[in-house]
């Protein structure tokens, strides 16, 4: 919809509505049904106007401009209530469910999330790795520079290119300093660093296009002094910011329920994570029995031994997944993972991933479905144009964090780590990381702790010390599971709809089920919550909080 023109919209049945929003009349008429080519349209119109005008090359998070932006919101909930898809195939109706799941997404931001308010995070533009989710994770701004989808060095046309799109971060954070009103301490200090690093990226870029020319030179000049005052002006804001960063349990759970599809509350979650946090830690002592007397597992040595190890940890699982008839293994899948084998990090520097995967690669490229999901996302797209690209607003975190998560034991299960067993034992370290956090990440969206709480009860249930108190990892975690209320749980929680969606379907097929087979009509069926992929798969809509 055009802002401020008449437009015609989808009613109920026979009648015509005259709203008046923001001055423009808009005209409501149709059918009750509607088609389903009204949803894709609409879901067009909403994903353009989701996106803000641009005001000094920047886009417009202003008071009044969100103001505006929520009022007219509501004609586009009005036309999407009006299509009733009753009579559609189910892969439609669940269509018609993600497109009112992305308009809730935009309506929790505007009226409670407000990142561009509350959270200075929410103003980096600069990404230099690319995301192994669909899209970034955590509320971004629409104008972000993706650094790491150029090739260097840059020819003239992207040099052009990378500079205008660099142009935008100054008018941005001029912009910044009356948006951010909010109170939220957590979000303010950890904002600071984020901040920061963007500094450090910029003046990497600079190093990396040294013989650039001098509009792109002069646009990174730019772009690190504004950053630089930026985060100057936010540390000089940080003593007045006093106020909780949570969102508290009834807005979470709104939000769990109304934008990612995930049917539980924040009590209902903390009561899965508990369980899921004994019952890892309680395998990974049974684990430890089974292998009394069996060597210790060895970190690998240098950069040689862990590429020949983590190369050959990938044809070992690729050959796995095609002879157990795990899943249908393309010829793009295996390409897909080799690119991001990663390399040999040093002892005192290493990540909780960087630990477990220099013992053993294929516990974390498990989790690695990820770059599963990006191939097919690229080469065998779905049908469906409102599956077709990443979802708005996460969305798609329970499908996309658990099933990389539910990978790691499913492989476990499935008997890839028999000839090693010690290896089984990190599969349980990760599981009990992921409660951990996730459980820290609910507790801090209560209110019930502030980040440092956080982050030490996230290290104390953290099995054998592998999530240090000083580790960067920590910190990004936890920021980022308060900057997106949802996600922190989403590994577990979607992990266990997983296995409720495996039940039923087994239970619905009897002999005829088989795991490659439900995993091809899992993966067909798109990055989409798990809720839907049930509903579209069983025919079961019960568990989709909202579904008509």
């Amino acid at each position: 919809m055009t802002r401020g023109r008449f437009v015609a919209v989808a009613g109920v049945a026979g009648l015509a509505i005259v709203a008046t929003i923001m001055g423009a009349a808009i005209l409501v008429q149709g059918t009750q049904a509607g088609r389903y080519q009204d949803l894709t349209t609409l879901f067009q119109e909403f994903t353009t106007f989701e996106r803000p005008e641009l005001v000094n090359g920047a886009p417009d998070y202003t008071a009044a401009a969100m103001a505006t932006q929520q009022a007219e919101l509501k004609t586009y909930q009005a036309r999407l209530a009006a299509l009733d898809p009753t009579d559609w195939p189910v892969e439609q109706q669940v269509d018609h469910a993600l497109v009112r799941a992305q308009m809730n997404g935009l309506d929790f931001n505007l009226r409670v999330l407000q990142p561009w308010a509350r959270d200075p995070a929410f103003y980096k533009s600069l990404w230099t790795e690319k995301s192994d989710t669909p899209a970034h994770e955590g509320p971004t701004h629409h104008a972000v520079v993706e650094e790491w989808a150029y090739d260097f060095p840059l020819s003239t046309t992207d040099e052009a290119r990378l500079a205008r799109e660099l142009a935008s971060i100054a008018p941005l954070l001029t912009q910044a300093r009356l948006n951010l009103v909010g109170n939220a301490r957590d979000l303010w200090v950890t904002g600071v660093g984020t901040m920061q690093e963007q500094v450090a990226e910029l003046r990497s870029l600079a190093e990396r296009t040294a013989s650039a020319g001098s509009e792109l030179k002069q646009a990174i000049e730019a772009a690190t002094t504004a950053t630089g005052d930026f985060v100057a002006w936010l540390e000089a804001q940080a003593s007045s910011k006093t106020g909780p960063s949570g969102l508290g349990k009834e807005q979470y759970s709104w939000s769990l329920q109304n934008v990612h599809l995930i049917p539980m509350t924040w009590e209902e979650e903390v009561t899965l994570l508990k369980r899921e946090l004994a019952r890892a830690h309680s395998s990974l002592r049974l684990e430890e029995q089974r292998n009394l007397g069996k060597p210790q597992l060895t970190a690998v040595a240098d950069e040689a031994e862990y590429l020949q190890r983590a190369n050959d940890a990938i044809t070992k699982y690729m050959a796995f997944l095609r002879n157990r008839h795990v899943l249908t293994v393309t010829d793009y899948l295996e390409p897909a993972l080799r690119e991001h084998v990663g390399g040999f990090v040093p002892e005192a520097t290493r990540s909780f991933f960087a630990i477990a995967s220099h013992y053993e690669p294929m516990t974390l490229f498990a989790h690695f479905y990820h770059w599963f999901d990006h191939a097919w996302m690229r080469e065998a797209p779905n049908a469906s144009p409102i599956r077709r690209g990443a979802l708005l607003y996460n969305v798609w975190d329970s499908r996309s964090e658990g099933m990389a998560t539910a990978m790691e034991e499913l492989i476990l299960h499935t008997g890839y780590y028999d000839d090693n067993p010690r290896a089984r034992e990190i599969v349980w370290i990760m599981l009990a990381q992921r409660c951990a956090r996730g459980l820290a990440s609910l507790y801090l969206q209560a209110n019930e702790f502030d980040i440092k709480q956080a982050k030490a009860f996230q290290v104390e249930w953290t099995p054998r010390g592998w999530m240090s108190p000083d580790l960067d990892l920590l910190g990004f975690e936890q920021q980022l599971y308060l900057r997106q209320p949802g996600y922190g749980t989403s590994y577990v929680t979607g992990k266990a709809l997983i296995d409720e969606l495996i039940k039923d379907r087994a239970h619905q097929l009897g002999d005829r089920f088989t795991l490659r087979g439900f995993f091809d009509e899992f993966n067909a069926a798109g990055v989409i919550p798990v809720s839907l992929i049930r509903w579209q798969l069983t025919g079961q809509r019960d568990g989709v909080p909202g579904a008509k």
